[in-house]
């Protein structure tokens, strides 16, 4: 008979189990991730007992042995004690110890298990007490146990060996900056506290240019390992190329008696010292950490089998789980349970949504699992494959707050201690409490009892504050709830179009598979806002990610870095690569006990890149083999646009081979149509309105039944929401399928007046459009100062060339692009629809000549009117000039420093005139040096915009062109507010700074503040100098800007009204 089999998913509050027993029947389970079991004192018998009927469900004498305690409505502890009996049939707990009189009938209690939450849960399907062995049994785990160490930074003690002259290579990273207006910048804590340089050197070749001294190198790491190093990551300049320094040092690291060694030519053979040492950091990090939790798991379970998932999506042998691949345990197996599942259902392309207690994770499945390379968490840049899932801080938990201005939700959250308001443990107004509120969770149903009193307090206090503020709306606590919820899922929106929109694909197209706890609450408003229109919850939705790992498959990848032009030879060595790594990735998939008959064909890919740029793109193996023709279209699909005859790079070939597990049985039944009698009958808020709202019970639905919303089923994991306008089925899987009514979708009936809820939605729109233009921009440009340097801005702004938002790139950008548009406005007054402008031109907004800048008006497609402007500036890494890179320090005129392209229309209704611009760039005393490159960035920046323009075309579509124009104008005059309650509490003065460059030229400025407003002066600054270190208006606004807006300790949007009340 075969053993026990348990799948779990540890996340940040819950821990989801389900266990699947020898007859192949499954047992769902959710418990604390704390390992504390919850509850509510119902009567007090005697001196030493307490009753919860609750408990009525769990093992007989299962809690024996226990701590429990008992907490005030704040949560501090009234009682700590021990369980000495535990009666099943009446819920009673006998404690060691005499109850105090303030523990009453109502009070909350814990019960705190000793071991980690897994184990509680194995016990508890196996009604095993804590004394008594676990006997073997198959556990498939994902954990958040190494996201959590890296996050914190709980990490063991590591030390980095690296090449001499790099140590601070982790320190200096790519001079990126996350929050531009930080005034005191917070780098990431460094993983490492001691560095060991090493005199070697190995060229980008391969070839050794000095080898390393190893006894002097090994004496530095004892000395290490003696002051209580625990792990060591070794990092080697070039040991892509040749391996064989690291290997040397490896062996001397653990001759001086470290077991933790990682070495990055085994982790991340790939070129990129910053991304590959911060790599071997994070896996040094982490593994004594993941060591001893897998020890703590193994003591519990004996010889049991203990797999865990990795963040590419595969099983591997707990003691072969490594930091580097630990980061997306947890929710990798919710991608591999919603695309099971969606397959399973009949749906081919699906979008996974799973909203937990913290955050939410989406990802996209179109037949195959979309994975990223290398990526950013937790401040630390990490090359290993990793499921493709973009994370946005609104989950269950995520605080709700009002900043004066408008209403924020998240990125703070309740996490599991003290939870939201209504747990009832002092916990702060949460997105769980708001649909509590609104009827839409229903305290009966609840895993554990709710305090409803407590949400309706911090409602109404909120409600009180908002009145009170500048804005000035009065709320009720229920207008407020949905205003705060319309908040969240538009965040939860931006993710999913970050996934969808964002790389080329429609999520209309897809279904729409929502898990985790909070997941089924809110799918159908986002599924609204997505124009899609089926939603999938599966039988085990709550806890889909638990699922996920029984119908995850053992997976290995294998890469190695090419660096060759795309071109016959380059293709002919990569058969001799491809089979090398094959040979390796299957090796290690039968180490896992996987037998050759359930070994799939090995899968192909080469990362190709156009030479130059520095984003690659993963092309599968094509069935026709043709590699460039794909990356063309793949190109075109994400970026709008492709060099058909630009040659091409290889940066790195990778191999995946899966060893297939076997899947849970499938049950189907026969679907009989039929309309459930709902369990009750309840009141919902939905668009303002009470609603009689149906309450079906999950268990109590059978195939075939159809209801209306509006609706909510009630399971003992999770809730589902079934809005109106919304009907639901269920399938012959058990699925509830969730459909949107026939008919087009409605514009978004929004009010153009100021709205608190709205002026957050709005700021979040416009801002990511903002970004995903200077992401297509970033992954598409040639220049290094574009691609690297992050030397980039995109905006979007009015028909008066005002600034609407400019996402934070780079400062002296910021303000300095609205005079450009402004200028181009003025300077050519028959702009048409189908125009682009380009212009370098300092006197019209533009800065030094290599910062190129590229505008796209948007027309009304029925009258041709004017609407808004797309624009992007970028740094070209050579625009011609007296020097080459065009930044001569000692230029007389513009002329010396490149070629001026003044307001140049680069489109003409429709027509590029590219040949025009390439001859502009070639003229000259000084022109460009590199003419295609800057046809290339340029390429890219209209590309950019026109990312912008598709997306401000949804956002008309959705709310309107009114609403749209009116809430650009709103964000500004929020912006305006912010900046003057900024100013109000500066006291009111003149203060003054002068300064002086090194030729003695003097730079002086006077500030007046009064009051909100703000005046600046800069009488006594010295003239004009000969030499190129002058600034121009728009630099000056520009600088103006950034530094009134780093007075601004929170995050708004950033626009022309920052600068209104300063003149």
């Amino acid at each position: 008979m075969k053993p026990w089999e348990f799948w779990i998913d540890v996340g940040g509050t819950f821990t989801d189990c389900i266990a699947c027993s020898p007859e192949d029947d499954l047992v769902p389970l959710k418990v604390l991730s704390s390992a504390v079991t919850k509850g509510q004192v119902q009567q007090v018998v005697g001196t030493d007992r307490l009753v919860d009927l609750a408990r009525t469900s769990d093992p007989a004498d299962f809690w024996v042995g226990y701590p429990l305690r008992c907490l005030d409505r704040d949560g501090h502890p009234l009682l700590e004690a021990t369980v000495t009996a535990f009666d099943v049939a009446t819920g009673r707990l006998t404690i060691d110890q005499v109850l105090p009189d303030s523990i009453q009938p109502g009070t909350t209690y814990e019960l705190v298990s000793p071991e980690e939450a897994p184990i509680l849960a194995i016990r508890h399907v196996l009604s095993l007490q804590l004394d008594e062995p676990i006997p073997e049994v198959s556990v498939r785990l994902g954990t958040t146990r190494g996201t959590n160490a890296l996050l914190t930074r709980e990490g063991a003690r590591t030390a980095l060996v690296t090449t001499n002259g790099f140590a601070d290579v982790p320190l200096i990273g790519n001079q990126d900056r996350p929050r531009l207006f930080d005034l005191v910048i917070r780098k990431p804590e460094p993983l490492f506290e001691r560095v060991i340089e090493v005199n070697e050197r190995i060229d980008a070749d391969g070839n050794v240019l000095s080898s390393p001294q190893l006894q002097d190198v090994q004496q530095e790491l004892q000395a290490a390992r003696d002051d209580g190093i625990d792990s060591v990551a070794i990092c080697l300049l070039h040991s892509f190329a040749n391996s064989d320094h690291e290997e040397q040092i490896e062996t001397a690291a653990r001759a001086a008696g470290f077991t933790e060694v990682s070495r990055s030519s085994r982790l991340s053979p790939l070129i990129k010292i910053v991304s590959r040492t911060d790599t071997t950091l994070v896996d040094a990090y982490l593994n004594p950490i993941l060591r001893q939790y897998v020890t703590r798991l193994r003591d519990s379970l004996g010889g049991s089998s203990l797999k865990i998932m990795t963040s590419a999506g595969g099983l591997v042998d707990a003691d072969r789980f490594v930091g580097k691949d630990s980061i997306l345990s947890g929710p990798a197996g919710g991608v591999i349970g919603f695309s099971r599942v969606a397959e399973r259902a009949g749906f081919d392309r699906s979008i996974g949504f799973d909203m937990g207690g913290t955050s939410t994770d989406v990802s996209r499945y179109d037949g195959s699992y979309e994975r990223e390379f290398e990526t950013t968490k937790a401040g630390v840049r990490i090359v290993s494959p990793m499921l493709a899932i973009e994370t946005v801080a609104a989950g269950g938990g995520s605080i709700c707050e009002f900043d004066g201005v408008k209403l924020a939700v998240g990125p703070a959250s309740a996490g599991a201690d003290p939870g939201p308001a209504c747990y009832g443990r002092g916990g702060p107004l949460t997105v769980t409490d708001l649909n509590v509120h609104l009827g839409r969770i229903l305290p009966d149903h609840f895993p554990f009892p709710l305090d409803t009193d407590a949400v309706a307090s911090r409602l109404e206090a909120l409600c009180g504050r908002i009145a009170e503020s500048p804005m000035g709306r009065r709320y009720t606590p229920t207008e407020l709830a949905e205003g705060f919820l319309q908040i969240a899922i538009a965040n939860m929106v931006r993710a999913i179009r970050n996934i969808s929109v964002a790389r080329g694909y429609d999520p209309a197209d897809y279904v729409l598979v929502t898990f985790g706890g909070a997941g089924g609450q809110h799918a159908c408003s986002i599924a609204r806002e997505l124009g899609i229109r089926d939603v999938l919850v599966h039988p085990y939705a709550g806890i889909l990610s638990a699922y996920g790992m029984g119908l995850a498959d053992v997976r290995r990848f294998a890469e190695r870095s090419v660096l060759r032009p795309y071109d016959d030879q380059t293709l002919g060595n990569l058969e001799t690569i491809f089979t090398e790594l094959e040979t390796g990735a299957t090796d290690e998939v039968r180490a896992e006990g996987i037998p050759d008959e359930r070994i799939g064909e090995p899968r192909r890919t080469l990362e190709i890149r156009y030479l130059g740029v520095e984003a690659a793109i993963p092309v599968p193996c094509p069935v026709d083999g043709d590699y460039a023709g794909r990356y063309h279209e793949l190109h075109q699909q994400l970026y709008g646009y492709a060099h058909d005859g630009r040659p091409l790079e290889v940066t790195a070939a990778r191999v995946e081979v899966v060893g297939t597990t076997a899947d849970p049985p499938l049950e189907t039944s026969t679907a009989v149509t039929r309309s459930p009698e709902p369990a009750e009958t309840t009141t919902s808020v939905f668009d303002g309105r009470d609603r009689d709202t149906n309450v079906f019970l999950r268990d109590d639905l059978n195939p075939g039944d159809r209801f209306d919303g509006p609706a909510i089923v009630c399971e003992s994991t999770s809730t589902v929401v079934v809005e109106p306008g919304y009907s639901a089925e269920i399938t012959e899987r058990d699925e509830v399928l969730i459909r949107q009514d026939a008919g087009e979708q409605a514009v978004a009936e929004v009010s153009t007046e100021a709205d608190p809820v709205m002026l957050e939605i709005f700021n979040n729109l416009f801002a990511s459009i903002a970004e995903q233009m200077g992401l297509t921009l970033q992954k598409t440009s040639f220049s290094t100062n574009v691609k690297e340097r992050l030397d980039f801005s995109c905006a979007i702004f009015s028909a008066s060339g005002d600034l609407v938002v400019n996402a934070p790139h780079i400062p002296v950008h910021l303000g300095a692009m609205s005079e450009t548009v402004k200028r181009i406005l003025a300077d050519n007054p028959d702009m048409s629809p189908g125009d682009v402008f380009v212009t370098n031109d300092p006197y019209r907004g533009g800065s030094h000549l290599p910062d190129v800048t590229v505008v796209t008006p948007v027309h009304h497609v029925e009258d041709g009117r004017l609407l808004f402007f797309t624009a992007s500036r970028a740094h070209h890494a050579e625009i011609g000039g007296i020097v080459p890179g065009s930044m001569p320090p000692f230029s007389r005129n513009l002329g010396e420093e490149g070629v001026l392209i003044r307001n140049f229309r680069l489109v003409d209704q429709g027509t590029s005139r590219e040949d025009a611009l390439r001859e502009l760039l070639s003229s000259g005393d000084h022109p460009s040096r590199n003419v295609a490159e800057n046809l290339a960035d340029v390429s890219a920046q209209v590309a950019a915009n026109n990312s912008g323009v598709v997306q401000l075309g949804r956002l008309v579509q959705r709310y309107s062109l009114e609403v749209v124009e009116a809430y650009m104008g709103h964000i500004q005059r929020a912006a305006s507010e912010k900046m003057r309650l900024a100013l109000e509490a500066i006291p009111d003065g003149n203060y003054s700074r002068t300064d002086q460059l090194d030729n003695g030229s003097v730079i002086a400025v006077a500030i007046s503040i009064s009051g909100d407003t703000a005046e600046v002066d800069f009488a006594g600054t010295g003239q004009v100098m000969d030499s190129n270190l002058n600034a121009n208006r728009a630099i000056v606004t520009a600088a103006c800007l950034y530094v009134f807006r780093c007075l601004i300790n929170e995050d708004i949007p950033l626009n022309s009204g920052v600068l209104e009340p300063v003149t």
